[in-house]
């Protein structure tokens, strides 16, 4: 059975807290794990979290600031030492090439698996495979930053009575999938379109087109809210969202379940980031992110 879930390794923003480790976040999508922003700390979590070496195929990079990018070295090598047997993808900015170097090459090791760098270097999709393509937005931060986007590809939803009154059942059914048609009956008489999934990551950035073009009509948002919303012009210099600002993209994106993560050391309430997300006017489902939280995503609509 596919598995599509949430596992998060780390919530807070630039500095760790006793009961916050820096950014991380595994997406298991059906057999692939992508590993999004490995901060300082990400192998430890992933330990903790059962994650393993083996577990990855793709690591996504926001951005190189410290608390997004320190894990790389750790997690890069961890790669190699268990000798993980298939590909490995690292997608960062390409203005960051000299810091990723850096992480890869930061220690000496024996380097067993090659890890294919694909930097990014504008919009649009990055990879595509059998059940998804991965595409990337330009967002706003003080230093060059991409948010990213999981998308499924359409497809169709088999309706039982439909098949029965057919008479098409068992091995046929496949069949009808497959080649579009069988004894005269359309794949559309017994079927109705399903929209794939949408998942889409969020990091360090102000409000722009990058970030709503992101969250449409994503089944999952995960964005990060550092402020409340009190600190609305500290937020905008320093390039961040608040709570109400993440909230409120996710309302006017159609998001079905919004995520917060990236929280400020000076806050220890979380709840109270929950209460400015529904103040803001959003009514889907809503996780304020902890550490070594799981969260699956919604079923298909």
């Amino acid at each position: 059975m596919s598995v599509r879930e949430l596992v998060v390794l780390g919530t807070a923003s630039q500095v760790p807290t006793r009961h916050r480790n820096h950014n991380g976040y595994l997406l298991r999508w059906d057999g692939e794990g992508i590993l999004f922003d490995p901060g300082e700390g990400t192998q430890r979590q992933m330990l903790r979290a059962g994650v393993a070496a083996h577990d990855l195929h793709r690591i996504c990079v926001t951005h190189f600031h410290g608390d997004h990018s320190l894990g790389l070295s750790g997690v890069i090598q961890r790669i190699n030492l268990d000798q993980v047997p298939h590909p490995v993808t690292a997608h960062y900015p390409r203005s960051g090439q000299h810091f990723f170097d850096r992480l890869r090459y930061a220690t000496a090791y024996r380097e067993t698996v090659g890890v294919t760098e694909a930097p990014v270097a504008e919009d649009g999709p990055l990879a595509t495979g059998a059940s998804y393509t991965l595409e990337a937005r330009r967002l706003s931060h003080p230093v060059e930053s991409y948010g990213y986007r999981i998308v499924e590809p359409d497809g169709r939803r088999m309706l039982p009575e439909r098949l029965a009154a057919h008479g098409i059942r068992g091995a046929d059914v496949g069949r009808i999938q497959r080649e579009g048609a069988l004894g005269g009956v359309p794949l559309e008489d017994v079927s109705e379109a399903r929209r794939g999934q949408r998942f889409a990551f969020v990091m360090d950035t102000r409000l722009c087109d990058g970030v709503h073009a992101l969250a449409q009509d994503a089944d999952m948002l995960v964005i990060e809210s550092t402020f409340l919303d009190e600190e609305m012009q500290l937020a905008i210099e320093h390039g961040h969202l608040t709570a109400g600002q993440a909230a409120g993209v996710a309302r006017d994106a159609g998001v079905r379940h919004l995520v917060l993560t990236h929280f400020s050391q000076r806050y220890t309430d979380p709840e109270e980031f929950e209460r400015q997300a529904r103040a803001a006017g959003f009514e889907g489902e809503l996780t304020v992110a902890h550490d070594l939280l799981r969260v699956p995503l919604p079923k298909r609509r």
